[in-house]
């Protein structure tokens, strides 16, 4: 039975639960992608040298999703997957990016039981 404390009915929490259903363990620390799109490379590159100077693993490549923001950078913390750990990094991004031109665009875990 899916308990909405630790699953919440929104994407975040839908994206969880899935995960825990495919028995994914979700207090171990797993890799996580946050990304990040921006309107031009001069700014990506500087929102991720601020992430490199706070010591995130990321890449930067162009994006074809949106031709308004064609650059992306990912940062991929490892973290336990919790609905908390994840609002809180991306509510860090969002925080940040705006000062870049960024968009934040989502997350991803693979899942590896």
């Amino acid at each position: 039975m899916r308990d909405k404390e630790l699953f919440p009915e929104d994407e975040i929490g839908n994206a969880l639960w899935q995960l825990n259903e495919q028995g994914v363990t979700l207090d171990k620390e797993h890799e996580v992608a946050f990304s990040v799109i921006f309107p031009s490379q001069e700014q990506a590159l500087k929102f991720g040298h601020l992430l490199l100077e706070n010591g995130q693993k990321l890449s930067f490549c162009s994006y074809e999703g949106n031709p308004e923001l064609p650059w992306e950078i990912t940062a991929y913390p490892f973290m336990p997957l919790s609905y908390e750990n994840i609002i809180a990094y991306q509510a860090l991004l969002q925080e940040h990016c705006p000062v870049f031109g960024g968009q934040y665009d989502g997350w991803y875990c693979q899942s590896v039981v």
